[in-house]
């Protein structure tokens, strides 16, 4: 299988290895998420064309390969997981049903 991507006039592979550290090291995310944040993040990467190459949820922190295509900057991709997996794990898992000034999870 090719893991490279292509636009219109060029191939690449950008693969980047990103670790990042919940708000606060919140161990208890992965007491009862940890099985179902793996799908949260392929899915979140999908909708920024990029992909999941690997991924491992330590007790504090996440370890992640991305393929993202040129067109996108690191940051970008990663900030927009993070929001989006916090908006999604709030309103699945903490009954927040809006979003909160303030309140951290």
């Amino acid at each position: 299988m090719d893991n490279s991507g292509s636009l219109n006039h060029s191939r690449w592979e950008c693969k980047y290895h990103v670790v990042f550290i919940p708000k606060y090291r919140r161990k208890v995310l992965y007491a009862d998420l940890r099985r179902n944040l793996g799908e949260v993040f392929r899915s979140l990467a999908r909708q920024k064309e990029c992909a999941v190459e690997e991924g491992h949820l330590m007790p504090d922190h996440v370890h992640m390969l991305l393929s993202i295509p040129p067109k996108y900057s690191v940051a970008q991709v990663i900030g927009y997981m993070k929001g989006k997996s916090a908006i999604h794990i709030a309103r699945t898992y903490m009954d927040r049903k809006r979003n909160y000034v303030g309140h951290h999870f």
